[in-house]
């Protein structure tokens, strides 16, 4: 029996009753209807329940989640997705560079190509760490590290030295221990946390940064296998094959509009405006707007934001000042900017960043899905700032965090890397096993180096085809 994950009708209402709690609207009547029904909760962890629901369940499920998205938000003022609605509440919104009388705004001076190497290869440390802990819950993940001397974390985890018995109870994630763990790494294998930055460059090699986000679309039928997508943009994908068009695609069934996947998107819209936060939330919002609502789409603008940032950034506390240019491009009263206000303050009180853990875990976790985008993003910015934006130290606490593990490790890690300049300054244990060489489906780059990868960054940053 194929059990298809994160599109089937009755594992879907789950998550959208979860959802519509977390966005302001009231779901209990739903909620009991489904379970008067005979309905099930959502899979807590994977994508698809185990066993095939009747007929019934399937058609009321649908009626169910159309009945959900009808209700009214009590937060909609607060949390648009208009980008200028989103603008009108953002007082410090950035403003742009400006133009000179030789170069334009932005772009005067576009990172060297090998600050862009470090970023590619940060951003595939940090995923590589995380992968072979994703999905595994808090306390698995610390006894794993743990049982071999690697906690707090300090390099890849490993199998060996683990004991049986805990690896039986809280065994690898199964398509990742193959390739990820310590032992196995040859190479950077294939990761949608790298082939959406991948797609990034193909968008802005084909429509520039004018791009639309029916542009994005056409991208990702033309070259996105679709079984290489999850949760909201499968959703995106399928809508789309039914000829639902964007926006609506975002919206249509989607309970999953403000989990992570837009914002591990957001590098390369932050890598190709240096400097220009401001354009870089811009461009991340067009992408996003595909597959996310409200939050979904506010933390890719956020990170995109702080990456922009810091590809000009120097200085000790220059990662500080990048978060806080992400906070400019989203709407203050969002419960994203609360959890980012909240992660930052814990991990400038706490010394042990196992005692902030455990505070974002114990607002957080009981919720909202460990693939959420509030949580992860809060994690994100708690691991940079207790780390202080050094490279080893941010994408350790990341992954140490839990939840999404293999994304918030690559985010913290593009930043990080981004800051610290060079790929020499990247620590040869976490390098060298990635053997400048990343595995892909997207068509053209398997087997890419790291170094072209930059090369062709830089090239889009510089050209003045990708200018507006």
């Amino acid at each position: 029996m194929l059990r298809l994950t994160w599109v089937q009708p009755e594992d879907l209402l789950g998550h959208e009753l979860r959802q519509a709690a977390l966005d302001g609207r009231e779901p209990s009547r739903i909620a009991e209807r489904w379970r008067s029904a005979g309905g099930e909760e959502a899979p807590p962890r994977a994508g698809a329940s185990t066993q095939q629901a009747s007929r019934y369940l399937r058609t009321l499920a649908e009626d169910l989640l159309d009945e959900l998205a009808d209700l009214p938000s009590r937060l909609k003022d607060d949390e648009p997705t208009d980008l200028d609605r989103i603008k009108s509440l953002c007082p410090d919104w950035p403003a742009a560079p400006a133009a000179t009388a030789t170069a334009p705004p932005a772009l005067t001076t576009p990172p060297a190509p090998t600050r862009y190497e470090a970023a590619w290869l940060g951003r595939a440390v940090g995923c590589l760490l995380g992968k072979p802990v994703e999905k595994l819950p808090l306390e698995a993940i610390r006894r794993l590290a743990g049982a071999t001397g690697n906690w707090p974390l300090t390099t890849y985890f490993t199998a060996r030295g683990v004991p049986a018995d805990l690896l039986a109870a809280h065994p690898w994630n199964r398509r990742s221990a193959a390739t990820s763990l310590a032992e196995n790494i040859d190479g950077m294998p294939e990761d949608d946390d790298l082939n959406y930055p991948l797609l990034g460059l193909l968008l802005l090699q084909r429509h520039g940064r004018a791009f639309t986000t029916t542009d994005v679309a056409r991208l990702w039928l033309d070259e996105l296998p679709a079984g290489r997508t999850f949760t909201a943009e499968r959703i995106a994908y399928r809508n789309l094959l039914t000829g639902i068009e964007p926006p609506h695609t975002a919206r249509h069934r989607n309970p999953f509009r403000e989990w992570i996947g837009a914002l591990i998107r957001a590098d390369v819209h932050g890598w190709t405006n240096p400097g220009d936060p401001a354009a870089a939330a811009e461009q991340a919002h067009r992408d996003a707007t595909l597959t996310h609502t409200a939050n979904g789409v506010y933390a890719a603008m956020f990170t995109a934001a702080v990456i922009a940032q810091a590809a000009t950034a120097t200085g000790p506390d220059a990662v500080h000042t990048c978060l806080r240019t992400g906070l400019t491009v989203i709407p203050p009263n969002s419960r994203l900017a609360r959890a980012l206000h909240h992660a930052v303050e814990l991990a400038r009180t706490h010394d042990d960043f196992d005692t902030v853990v455990d505070a974002l875990h114990v607002t957080h976790a009981p919720s909202h899905h460990w693939v959420h985008a509030v949580p992860n993003t809060a994690l994100i910015a708690a691991a940079l700032t207790h780390a202080n934006g050094e490279f080893t130290g941010s994408i350790c606490r990341a992954v140490s965090g839990g939840w999404d593990t293999d994304s918030v490790g690559a985010t913290a890690g593009s930043i990080a890397a981004l800051l610290a300049g060079s790929p020499a300054a990247l620590p040869d244990r976490w390098t060298a096993p990635l053997k400048n060489r990343l595995a892909t489906s997207v068509a053209g780059f398997n087997g890419t180096g790291f170094d072209a990868l930059a090369n062709l960054t830089h090239e889009l940053t510089s050209s003045e085809a990708t200018r507006p």
